[in-house]
């Protein structure tokens, strides 16, 4: 018995932002962050294994140079926008097999095309005991959009098919890192001088940004969870938000009179926002 409930969930931060002013994007960007990020490792709480977290990451931009082999390879050459999915999925294959066909179906049923998964390296040394016993599976979707959609309107579609998807999917390890043509998020319950380890891709030459988005979670009265590490798909928050339970209450009783042209088909969405979890998880889904 515990008096802990997860819709008390908060959070006391710290974050960052690095940017390229001329656009020009670099691994430097990200190697930077990550030296950033790890000067920030006071700001967050280390469990007695010495290597648990409560959560790190980054946002970076949807590095061309490196995803795109990946994506000819399953492929060929592309001839349209490519999207890569951040999945967290559960160890249990039966359900993590389950959660793949739902977005997939959701995806093509946005008119997109799934053209492969990827399991993403991992430096599993790098973690302790407590984030071994509750690390997801984390694999990488790769979505091709129709000849001559734009990315905004790539973006929109991807965003229906993943709420679409996670109100089909009724399991607490499956989770929807980032589903973008434009940004992917990499984070964890790792320390921050460790995140580069890994996850390999982050020290891989190919892979370059030209803004990068670093958070490190300090947990206030929570047990520190994969998902609920930051940065979020949107945002990266510092702070607790007070009101969350009223916000929370305020955005469903208004959820009929959220509409908008860009998205026509928004209604048909069982919800926007979850009313539990961590405050900033909610401000994110906002």
């Amino acid at each position: 018995m515990s008096l802990y409930h997860h819709s008390q969930a908060k959070d006391s931060c710290g974050f960052g932002l690095m940017a390229q002013l001329q656009g020009n994007q670099s691994q430097q960007i990200i190697t930077t962050a990550i030296k950033a990020l790890t000067r920030m490792t006071h700001r967050g709480v280390v469990g007695d294994d010495g290597k648990t977290a409560d959560g790190c990451g980054l946002t970076i931009q949807l590095s061309q140079t490196f995803f795109e082999p990946i994506a000819q390879a399953f492929a060929g050459q592309l001839d349209a926008l490519l999207a890569v999915g951040q999945i967290f999925l559960n160890r249990d294959e039966d359900k993590a097999e389950y959660a793949r066909k739902v977005l997939e179906n959701e995806l093509k049923r946005e008119t997109l095309n799934v053209i492969g998964w990827r399991k993403v390296p991992l430096d599993l040394s790098v973690c302790g005991a407590v984030a071994l016993a509750t690390l997801p599976q984390i694999e990488q979707v790769f979505v091709k959009a129709p000849a001559g959609w734009g990315k905004d309107d790539f973006e929109r579609r991807l965003f229906m098919a993943r709420r679409r998807a996670a109100d089909l999917i009724d399991d607490e390890q499956y989770y929807v890192v980032s589903l973008s043509n434009k940004l992917i998020v990499y984070k964890g319950l790792v320390l921050p001088k460790y995140l580069h380890k890994f996850y390999p891709d982050l020290a891989d030459k190919n892979m370059k940004s030209a803004i990068c988005l670093f958070h490190q979670r300090f947990s206030t009265n929570t047990a520190p969870v994969w998902k609920y590490a930051q940065p979020f798909r949107l945002l990266a928050h510092n702070g607790e938000i007070n009101t969350i339970n009223a916000n929370r209450v305020w955005a469903k009783a208004r959820r009929k009179k959220l509409f908008t042209p860009l998205i026509a088909d928004l209604p048909t969405l069982s919800h926007l926002v979850n009313q539990a979890g961590s405050d900033s998880s909610s401000l994110d889904n906002m």
